[in-house]
Parts: C-alpha cells; sequence; structure tokens
C-alpha cells in the first residue's frame, strides 16, 4: 500500500489555438498526479478522462494491487476541457463562458496535454496511455499523433472515430437536454433541470445492456428497482453544467483521431501509425463503441491486440472499477503492457 497521496494541479497554457480556428483564452487544464518521475524520465503513465466524468473516476485503477503503483510510476490524470475541471463554459467567465465556450476536438486536448508532459514533466517517455470511453479515443489519438513518445497504449470501450449510430445516439441525449424551456440555448439562469434528468434517464438505456436490465444486474450495484437506478443517475447529471455536457459532447460525436494536421483525415494512416504495442478492449454488450467497430480498428493497428470485455455490463464495463470482472482484466492487460509482454 503506498503512502503518497494524489495532487491536483494547474497547468496555465495561456491563449491555445483551437483547430476549429478559434483561441481558447488563458486555457487551464487541470490533473491530478501521484508518483514521481524518474530520472531517465520513462515511468510517466497517463490516464485521460471520459464522458462525464471527473479526474477522480479514474483513481480505482490505482488502488492497491494494481500494477500503476504510485512507487514505480508518475500517473497523471489529464481532465477533459470543457467537463468541469480544467478551462470549461461553467468556469470560464467573459465572452467564452456559457454557450460562448468554443468547440474543443479531439486533438486539441491532446495537444494541450502533450504541452503539459513537455513543459511540466520534461517531456518523459509515457510507459502507457490508457483510457474508458472518451479517455481511450484520447489514448490512441496520443499513440497516431507520437508514436515514437508513447511506449503502450490501452483502450478500453471505445473506438478511434464516433461512428454513425453513436452520432446519433448522442443526438438523442443532447435533444433530450435541449428540449427544455429553461435551456434558453444555454443561456439558462438556473440549471434545466427537467432536461437534466431527461438526459439521464435516456442515456442510462444506452450505458448498460440489455442483458444488464434482463438480469436484474443493477441490483449488484445495491438498488432494488429500475427505477432507483434511473434516479440515481439523475442525481448524478443535476450535478452537472448543461454547457459542460453539451461542450464534451460536441468533442465527442466529432471525434477522429484522424481529424488533424498530421493526417489530414485519412483515417487509414491515423489507425497505421498506433505501432507500439496496443490492447483494445471492446465491450461486447456495448451499445454505442460497439465490439465490431472496435476490433475493425484494432485489426488495423499494427501493434494492436484484441481482447473483449465479456460482460453484460454494456459501455460500462470498461470502467476503473465499474465492474470487479472486467476491471481485473483490464488490469491485468496494463501489466502485461508495462512489463513489456503480450497481454
Amino acid at each position: 500500500m503506498t503512502s503518497k497521496q494524489w495532487l491536483v494541479e494547474d497547468f496555465e497554457a495561456g491563449d491555445l489555438p483551437l483547430a476549429s480556428g478559434e483561441t481558447l483564452y488563458s486555457a487551464r487544464l487541470r490533473y491530478h498526479r501521484i508518483g514521481e518521475l524518474n530520472a531517465p524520465k520513462d515511468n510517466l503513465v497517463l490516464l485521460p478522462t471520459y464522458y462525464g466524468g471527473a479526474a477522480v473516476g479514474n483513481y480505482p485503477w490505482v488502488r492497491e494491487n494494481s500494477p500503476l503503483d504510485p512507487e514505480r510510476y508518475c500517473i497523471v490524470i489529464p481532465s477533459l476541457l470543457g467537463a468541469g475541471e480544467s478551462s470549461s463554459p461553467s468556469n470560464t467567465s467573459g465572452q467564452q463562458g456559457g454557450p460562448g465556450f468554443p468547440a474543443v476536438s479531439l486533438c486539441d486536448n491532446v495537444m494541450l496535454q502533450k504541452r503539459l508532459v513537455e513543459e511540466v514533466f520534461g517531456d518523459a517517455r509515457i510507459a502507457l496511455v490508457m483510457g474508458w470511453s472518451m479517455g481511450g479515443m484520447q489514448a490512441l489519438q496520443w499513440g497516431c499523433l507520437f508514436p515514437e513518445q508513447v511506449h503502450s497504449v490501452l483502450a478500453t470501450c471505445c473506438t478511434a472515430r464516433c461512428y454513425p449510430h453513436n452520432q446519433v445516439f448522442l443526438e438523442g441525449v443532447k435533444a433530450a437536454l435541449t428540449c427544455d424551456q429553461s435551456f434558453e440555448n444555454g443561456h439558462y439562469r438556473k440549471p434545466p433541470e427537467r432536461g437534466l434528468r431527461a438526459f439521464a434517464r435516456v442515456y442510462a438505456g444506452w450505458a448498460y445492456s440489455q442483458a444488464f436490465f434482463r438480469n436484474e444486474l443493477w441490483r449488484d450495484l445495491g438498488f432494488n428497482a429500475i427505477e432507483e437506478l434511473l434516479q440515481f443517475w439523475e442525481q448524478d447529471h443535476l450535478g452537472q453544467d448543461a454547457n459542460d455536457l453539451l461542450t464534451v459532447l460536441n468533442t465527442w460525436q466529432s471525434g477522429d483521431i484522424s481529424d488533424n494536421p498530421a493526417f489530414c483525415k485519412d483515417y487509414e494512416a491515423a489507425l497505421s501509425a498506433i505501432t507500439m504495442p496496443t490492447c483494445i478492449m471492446p465491450g461486447t454488450t456495448d451499445l454505442y463503441f460497439t465490439e465490431e467497430d472496435a476490433s475493425e480498428d484494432g485489426r488495423r493497428m499494427p501493434g494492436a491486440k484484441i481482447e473483449p470485455l465479456n460482460s453484460d455490463w454494456g459501455h460500462i464495463a470498461g470502467g476503473a472499477g465499474r465492474e470487479a470482472a472486467s476491471h481485473d482484466r483490464i488490469l491485468a492487460a496494463a501489466r502485461a503492457l508495462l512489463s513489456g509482454q503480450a497481454s
């Protein structure tokens, strides 16, 4: 058991040019860190955050008996732009606050993280970049843009771009939120509670699988009825900012690791650039980052192995500490990558 503690720090990046051509003024990247960088600067581990999740949501990957050992690795969790911790609609003042916050791409996030690594961590070699959902998309973006710096990649329940059906799913939850009259095109004077509740209920039906509900696996989470699970989702989303949710949803919906100057939307070239040892772990019952799409992406990455998470928990299976069996398999894959073995 490590005695080391998580530290929460901010990287002040100044005015940040974005892929859209806009500039995010006084950009700030919040990150959580535990462990120390070694002298060779080759023990850095990045755990980018997922949609709707704070950095603490990745902490379970770093608990006792994990291969992500703070006594051995310097572990950093960079928070997504727009998600409420780093620069976001909810914490930005002036014209870029609220609905005026500029569109942020997957590449914008990773390029800002690259600056963090350069300026704070001496451009360290990255032993592993690992993430779930949008965190996994960022991990794959790191892999294709910086193959000489990234030693290994682990991506759970994600794809390298947002496929069409995934985009349609997101249109549905977006509509549920923005149809609330009190949303007022993002200029709400109080939280659009009805929209946030609707967003949560619609999303819950996609996050888990049909088998999860049929087999009453929600009981494993301590709920006595589906309605209790839905109310839990409502309360979680009532604590989030609507403009933050929509900003990061746009990042996800437009996500494509080839949509940047390095690859100019040549998706095959971007996938082919991921040559380092990589583990793709799709959920077999994931309803939007489907096993078929993720596996097809993985087959076009020269360094990738595909290890499906056989689980009835749907998309949720890939998250840190969400489902015990999948959590253990994910950490086993991380251990194999960090030890240089085939997973």
